[in-house]
């Protein structure tokens, strides 16, 4: 059967594969579209399976809002150049609006949903878009908020989610904006479990400028300092970094209530691929 332009675009669009590998699966299928998503997908799973071990902590994070309901979600690539892939970006901001859609419990309801696009599960999608991009791709994590929400995200590298008690977008906006610079752990005092305040206070009392003042006053100068420690951790008495003249409770002004936030940065916690690039070139003249 001859394999014609317009057969190669249809299974493309389907799969997300490549001009020459859609080529390919036609002519090996006699021209049949399903059998040669099949093949797409087998080599996608084969191509996977060969990068699963690679370090993969570029990438992008991502958030959705939408009548209430919003996503943030983390998908993980090996470089940056893929990070700034425009069919990459794509499927990531993509995801966010999949997540806030449906809703899914955990990971692997996510990975079992069908996406609207293409009608293929989600790791099946994840698995073709390995085979078309050549890096491992994965999805690390996500989360859903609901209620009155405002979002951030800074170059795909550090996303927030602010959940308040009214409707005020600009000035949330503003808000969100300040936890991505500040990176506050807690919205206020409140929040903060005692181990922590326990913990700092030990540090603190441990340090060498204090060992030989009187118990009583090193005690004094120690809960200043935690004080102060405290109050860099807390959203609300962190000077606003628009204009550091008030605090983030004092440009709110009553007209809303910080209930929660989350803020995500890009890889945190993943262990960062070290590349030699005069090696990586020398291998690849080598082959």
């Amino acid at each position: 059967m001859t394999v014609t332009a317009a057969m190669v675009k249809e299974l493309r669009e389907k799969t997300g594969a490549g001009f020459m590998d859609s080529k390919k699966a036609l002519e090996q299928c006699d021209g049949d579209m399903e059998k040669a998503m099949e093949f797409l997908r087998q080599k996608g799973i084969a191509s996977a399976e060969k990068k699963q071990n690679r370090i993969a902590a570029e990438g992008l994070v991502a958030t959705y809002i939408e009548n209430g309901v919003g996503a943030i979600v983390e998908v993980n690539c090996e470089t940056d150049f893929v990070a700034k892939n425009e069919e990459f970006k794509e499927f990531v901001s993509g995801l966010a609006k999949h997540i806030v859609s449906i809703q899914p419990k955990d990971m692997d309801a996510l990975n079992a949903s069908v996406c609207p696009k293409c009608n293929m599960k989600i790791e099946d999608v994840v698995k073709n878009k390995i085979a078309t991009i050549g890096e491992k791709i994965s999805i690390r994590r996500f989360e859903i908020v609901k209620g009155e929400l405002a979002t951030y995200v800074h170059n795909g590298r550090i996303g927030v989610i602010i959940e308040s008690t009214a409707s005020a977008p600009e000035l949330l906006q503003d808000v969100a904006l300040h936890i991505v610079a500040s990176a506050p752990e807690f919205v206020s005092r409140n929040q903060i479990p005692q181990d922590v305040i326990d913990e700092e206070t030990r540090i603190e009392m441990g340090k060498e400028d204090l060992q030989k003042k009187p118990e009583n006053i090193r005690a004094k100068i120690v809960e200043g300092r935690v004080n102060k420690l405290m109050a860099q951790k807390c959203l609300l008495e962190q000077p606003f970094v628009k204009n550091p003249d008030m605090t983030i409770e004092q440009l709110l002004g009553g007209k809303t209530e910080i209930k929660s936030f989350i803020r995500w940065t890009l890889g945190e916690g993943l262990e960062k691929r070290q590349d030699n690039f005069a090696e990586e070139v020398m291998s690849q003249m080598v082959k």
